[in-house]
Parts: C-alpha cells; structure tokens; sequence
C-alpha cells in the first residue's frame, strides 16, 4: 500500500532528524561532561591541595570572582566571535556563524563550572542550531534553514529534560508563520529529533528533574486557593526579576569592557554566593534535590534567602555577560519558594507548594505557559496534582501576559555559516 502524499513529504526527514537528535544529545553530553570534570577541580580537587574548604564564603567570593575575570579574557579576545550579548538570546535563536561556537562552548564550559548561576540549555541550543544549519544545508541545501533550526532546537531540547515531550510543547508555542500543514505534519520530524536526543541522554546519563518529597494526599477545595495564591506569588517574584533585568543590564554596560563587566559581575556573584551558601551556586538542578532532601535542616527564613539569592545570582549571571540559560536557576528558586511556603502554612502539602511555586517561577521568567507547566509537573510527578496546576497556571498567567520578558531587545537577522 503506497504512502498518502503528505506522508511521504515527511518521510525523508526522518534520517536527518535521527542524526540531529542524537548529534544533539551527545553534544549536550560532552560539554556537561567536561564541565564537570573541570568543576571537581576547581570545588574540590584544587581546595583540598590547597588545604581549605571548597563550600566556604572565602572559597567562593574568591573563584566566582576568578571566573568572572576568565570568562571576560575569553569574550575579548576572541571579540565577536563569543556570539552576541547573551542578555538578547533566548532559547531559540537564527543560527549563528560557526565561527563563534568555541568561543561560546569555552565561556559556558568555565562558567557552569565555575559556578555560575546559569544552565546549558540557551548556549548548547545555540550551539546545537549553528552546526545542524551549516551541515544541513549542505547536504540538503534544497530544505528549509527552519526545518534544522527546529529540528536542532527539539533534538537539544529532548535531550536537556530526557523527554520529547518538553520539545513538542516549546515547538507549539513558537510562530509558524503560514505554514498551512496541521500541527503534528509541523511537529513530526521535530519529535523525531526529540524522541532521539532524548533516547540518548536517557541511555546515557539517566538524568532526571525529579525531587522527593512527601507525596500529595490528594485534592481539596482549600488546595485550589493554595495553589493559585502560590503561583500568583510566585509569578511576582519573578517580575520583579524581569524588571530588575534590564537595570542590572544597563548598569554592567556601563562599564565599557567585557573583561570588566563579567569580572565585576563574577565580584557580584561571589558576594551573593557567599551569603547564600553552595546551595546557591551551580545550575541548581542537584542543588534543589539536595536542599529537598534535607528539608528539616531549613527554617522559613532560610528558604527564603536561597530562593532570593539565587533569584539575584540568575539576573546579574545573565545580565553582565555569562553564557547559560535561565530555566534550571528559576526551577530552583521555585522549589525554595514552594518550600517557604509551606513552612509558613504546614497544612498545604509540600508537593503542591513546590509545584505551584515553580509553576509561577517559571511563567513569569520564561513566558511559556507549556513549558512551565511540564517543568512543574515533572519536579514531583504525581498526577493528582495536574488538575491544580492548570488552575494554578490562569491567575499567574494573567499576571504575566503582556509584560516584559527577560529579554534585551535586539534585532538579528539569521546568518550563513
């Protein structure tokens, strides 16, 4: 039995969107991997040489500081080839030159293991997008520039949560312009990268986002007012960030020179990191899990200063010139914030406090209302709780619809490789 037309217009992406899923994973991999390695030596290795503690407020003013400097050296010295202000970049972005992706895969190397307040997944997207579209379009020059732009972004973004879930939700959201074809035609060679990316890391790296806490007992009205009271809160906490962004943007550029800015911004960092404590460091991702396993050891207030700390660490990191994403950072001030609150009022169950809190987090920094709402699902995955986030998510959401993002506006056109 031949194949309808439309099938066999989409059945010859199906090996290129196989290699770009996995190409993606593996690159996503390696990069983590080495930063890894160089954050044992520079947190552990290295502290216990020198005969001194790699969690102390010396140890960490003084490293952030040193990263901030290193990061800076690199971004000029090798000046446009680091890639654009990463303040303008989202998840998302036209491909760039190849040229820049060493200079971009180094800064984020240093900064992630450094300990900046950031993730990978803006920077490995980017990375990821750059190198399907030079390589794509020359061996397919005939298919568009955007199939390998998302074909990339979904392979890297399956890759990143270990799902191709995550991608077909971020895929929805993005314009597609007047492409007639229903949305699963749009979506099917995308979720094949997906799909393959998120293979790989799972056979590979078993990752997961999944935090233990006490299970949710299971639905009541009151919980309903919990959860879009938490997420509302949520919500405007991170607005608060987004507003903050653009200052703290302004004010780095004010100091002229990226060796300047990302030193000072490291100085920053530092400072924040050592009134914070480790907690506070990293991407945040087996930070928020061990902060969750040792939940009794952490009063109200305390909560509340890792979740503001951090909250402040992921505006200066973005903002003074560090490469990395926001999405990790937000997961962990959500999970700090849902933890607050229910320290503050006991009987909202822990598991909806962190859901919703994330939920709220996430909306108002990230501005897409799948995505933050799988994130949220995902951090305790019980399905109970997947009615009150969706009543969760229309207060918070009516928050944020309209407001800035975290973003700095500037206008880039897609370039050739």
């Amino acid at each position: 039995m031949s194949l309808p037309p439309q099938a066999r217009a989409l059945a010859p992406m199906i090996v290129p969107a196989l290699l770009v899923g996995v190409g993606s994973s593996l690159l996503l991999l390696a990069l983590s991997w080495v930063s890894e390695r160089l954050q044992d030596v520079l947190w552990d290795r290295l502290p216990d040489a020198l005969g001194v503690s790699g969690t102390s407020a010396g140890w960490i003013f003084g490293m952030l500081t040193v990263v901030g400097l290193v990061v800076g050296l690199v971004v000029w010295k090798t000046p446009g080839h680091a890639g654009p202000d990463p303040a303008t970049t989202g998840l998302v972005d036209p491909p760039l030159p190849v040229r820049m992706l060493p200079g971009i895969a180094l800064a984020v190397i240093i900064g992630l293991a450094g300990g900046v307040s950031l993730g990978p997944e803006n920077p490995i997207t980017a990375i990821n997008i750059a190198l399907a579209y030079a390589l794509g379009m020359r061996a397919m020059p005939r298919t568009p520039a955007a199939a390998w732009v998302a074909l990339a972004a979904a392979g890297t973004v399956g890759a990143l949560f270990g799902t191709p879930v995550a991608a077909a939700l971020i895929l929805s959201e993005l314009a597609v312009g007047d492409d007639p074809r229903p949305l699963w035609d749009r979506l099917f060679a995308p979720l094949v990268a997906a799909g393959a990316g998120a293979l790989t890391t799972v056979l590979v790296a078993h990752p997961t986002f999944q935090i233990d806490v006490a299970p949710y007992p299971g639905p009541r009205l009151i919980d309903t007012v919990s959860a879009m009271v938490i997420s509302s809160a949520a919500a405007l906490v991170g607005l608060a960030a987004v507003y903050a962004f653009p200052l703290f943007h302004r004010a780095f550029r004010q100091l002229g020179h990226p060796v300047l800015m990302l030193t000072v911004g490291g100085l920053v960092l530092g400072a924040l990191g050592a009134l914070g404590g480790h907690l506070t460091l990293f991407k945040g991702l087996e930070e928020m899990k061990e902060l969750t396993t040792d939940a009794d050891g952490h009063g109200a207030a305390n909560l509340l200063l890792l979740a503001l700390v951090k909250l402040a660490a992921l505006v200066v990191a973005g903002s003074c010139g560090f490469r990395g994403g926001r999405i990790f950072p937000a997961v962990f001030v959500g999970v700090a914030l849902g933890m607050f609150a229910h320290t503050l009022v006991d009987a909202v169950p822990v598991s909806l406090a962190i859901t919703c809190a994330v939920l709220g987090i996430l909306l108002a920094t990230t501005r897409q209302g799948w995505l933050s709402l799988f994130t949220a699902a995902v951090v305790v995955m019980d399905m109970d709780l997947l009615p009150m986030l969706c009543v969760a998510a229309l207060p918070a959401w009516l928050l944020v619809t309209g407001r800035p993002d975290m973003l700095i506006p500037e206008e880039r056109d897609p370039v050739s490789a």
